[in-house]
C-alpha cells in the first residue's frame, strides 16, 4: 500500500518479475479490495499469489514510534510478521523506511553477533558492478565494532546480490591517509586490516568522490554520513541530467546536437536511473526486509524483488551468521594468546 504508486506500481513489479521468473510467489498484504481490482487487471499464472487482508495502512508522514503502536492491524506490519511467522521467506514495501525500520527491528531482533542493523543499497558506478554502500541512514552514530559488522554484512550482500567471490571493502573517510579521521574509523580499519581470514579485501579508506569510480565493491560507514553521501550523488545525478536537458534546448543548433547524441544521452539515462538500482536491504535481522523506492515504478519494483529472491536463494542470512562466527573465534583465539 506505500510508495507514490501503491498497489498499481507494486503489482506491475510483480508482473515483471513473474515473466522472468515463474516460480516466485507473493502473499500480498494491503486492503482486499484495491488490491483484488488492480490483481484482475494482469494475467497472473495461477497459484501465483494471495492476498491477506490488511484493514489500516501506514502514511508516509507517519513517526515511527505511532507505527509501531498500530503495526498489528497494518499492511506492512503484518507483512513484517509473515516473515517472522515463516509465511514469507522477505518482505518488501515502498513505504515509509523509518516505519518499516521501526518495525522490523522490533518484530525480527538482531541476528547474534550483531548489535545494530544497517541499510544497505546499491550505487551506480563506472566499472563493471555496482557499489555496496552502508550504512545509509539505520545509525546516525557508530562504533568500531559496528563498522566491522557493517563490513562483514555489505560484503555478504555483494557475494550474494552480485555474484563477486571477494569483494574489495572500503571506510569511508575524509582522506586516505591512515592517520586521518575519527578513531572509530582508525580501529574499525585496525581491525578490519587483521581479518584477511574472511571473505572479502579490505583495502583502506575511500573519500566521497571516488564512491562512483567502480574501484571498490562495499563502502562502510555510519547512517549520518552515508544518508549525506547517498542524497548528495543522487541530487548531483539529477542536477547532470537537468543541466543537459536545459542545454539541449537553448538553441536551433543545441537540439540539432541532441538529435546527434541521442544514444549516448540514452545510455547515460539508463545508467543513472534509480529504478535500475532500487532495493534497499535491512541488514542483520533475523529475516529479509526489502525497502523499495517510494517513487519507484513497476520496473523498480521488480529489481526490488530480483534483489529479495537471490537473497533468499543465496541464504544471505547464514553467509552473514557463518562470517561473524569466524570473525568472532578468531578474536578470541587471539585474545587467549595476547594473555
Amino acid at each position: 500500500m506505500g510508495g507514490d504508486a501503491g498497489p498499481a506500481a507494486m503489482l506491475g513489479g510483480m508482473a515483471r518479475a513473474l515473466k522472468s521468473d515463474r516460480s516466485l510467489r507473493f502473499l500480498l498484504v494491503g486492503d482486499e479490495a484495491r488490491v483484488r481490482a488492480e490483481l484482475e487487471r494482469h494475467a497472473f499464472p495461477a497459484g501465483s499469489a494471495e492476498i491477506l487482508h490488511a484493514p489500516d495502512s501506514i502514511e508516509s508522514s507517519e513517526k515511527p514510534s505511532q507505527a509501531l503502536r498500530r503495526a498489528r492491524t497494518t499492511s506492512m506490519g503484518m507483512a513484517i510478521n509473515a516473515v517472522k511467522d515463516g509465511a514469507a521467506h522477505a518482505a518488501l514495501s515502498a513505504g515509509n523506511t523509518g516505519a518499516l525500520m521501526a518495525i522490523a527491528k522490533l518484530a525480527l531482533r538482531t541476528m547474534p553477533g550483531i548489535d545494530r542493523p544497517a541499510l544497505a543499497a546499491l550505487l551506480p558506478t563506472l566499472g563493471e558492478h555496482d557499489c555496496v554502500m552502508l550504512d545509509l541512514g539505520a545509525n546516525t552514530e557508530c562504533d568500531a565494532q559496528n563498522l566491522v559488522q557493517f563490513a562483514v554484512m555489505g560484503a555478504a550482500y555483494s557475494r550474494t546480490v552480485q555474484g563477486i567471490r571477494r569483494p574489495r571493502v572500503k571506510l569511508l573517510n575524509i582522506g586516505t591517509e591512515e592517520l586521518k579521521g575519527t578513531d572509530e574509523l582508525k580501529d574499525a580499519a585496525a581491525l578490519l586490516r587483521e581479518a584477511s581470514y574472511l571473505p572479502f579485501a579490505f583495502d583502506g579508506f575511500t573519500e566521497g568522490d571516488q564512491l562512483s569510480r567502480g574501484k571498490v565493491d562495499v563502502v562502510v560507514t555510519d547512517g549520518f554520513s552515508g544518508n549525506i553521501a547517498l542524497k548528495t550523488a543522487e541530487g548531483t545525478a539529477r542536477f547532470v541530467t537537468d543541466l543537459l536537458k536545459r542545454a539541449f534546448t537553448s538553441s536551433l543548433r543545441s537540439k540539432a546536437g541532441f538529435a546527434l547524441s541521442k544514444p549516448a544521452l540514452h545510455m547515460l539515462k539508463v545508467h543513472l536511473d534509480p529504478n535500475n538500482h532500487n532495493g534497499a536491504v535491512f541488514l542483520g535481522l533475523n529475516g529479509l526486509v526489502v525497502k523499495s523506492h517510494g517513487s519507484a515504478n513497476a520496473k523498480g519494483v521488480a529489481n526490488a524483488i530480483g534483489v529479495a529472491a537471490r537473497m533468499v536463494r543465496n541464504d544471505i542470512t547464514r553467509k552473514i551468521g557463518d562470517d561473524l562466527d569466524n570473525f568472532r573465534a578468531h578474536a578470541f583465539a587471539n585474545g587467549q594468546a595476547a594473555e
